[in-house]
């Protein structure tokens, strides 16, 4: 069901641009918009339509918890790169390293020691680099 009937394709688009670029910054959504080709040109306007546009803009859930989940199911499905990219946007969306590192800790119990282990190894990486 669509929650905004009079939302045209284009208004879902520039919301969702505005949230990925708050989430994930500028520089990664400029970089992405520059790496565009016909091939993956459908792929960027429907990503940012859908996941930002439509589900990150969503009232259910603040960003920090929408961030955990993220987290989480990028955890699940070895998404490394990904994963720490959102480590980084997690830290933007307010929260915390300790709360990052009970993510993972959580993770551990419900996916494998083995996930969380990496998981750890890929989240130090990435708050390694904000710090720097």
């Amino acid at each position: 069901m669509n929650r905004h009937p009079e939302r045209t394709e284009a208004q879902a688009h520039a919301d969702g641009m505005t949230v990925r670029r708050e989430v994930l910054t500028d520089a990664h959504v400029d970089r992405a918009e520059a790496g565009k080709t016909e091939f993956t040109e459908d792929f960027q306007d429907f990503i940012s339509r859908y996941a930002w546009g439509e589900i990150w803009t969503r009232p259910g859930l603040d960003r920090r918890m929408r961030s955990a989940c993220v987290l989480t199911a990028l955890i699940a499905g070895a998404h490394w790169e990904e994963f720490e990219m959102h480590v980084k946007a997690a830290l933007r969306n307010g929260l915390s390293t300790e709360e990052i590192k009970e993510v993972v800790m959580q993770s551990a119990i419900y996916l494998s020691v083995p996930s969380a282990n990496n998981a750890f190894k890929h989240a130090q990486k990435a708050l390694s680099e904000v710090q720097d």
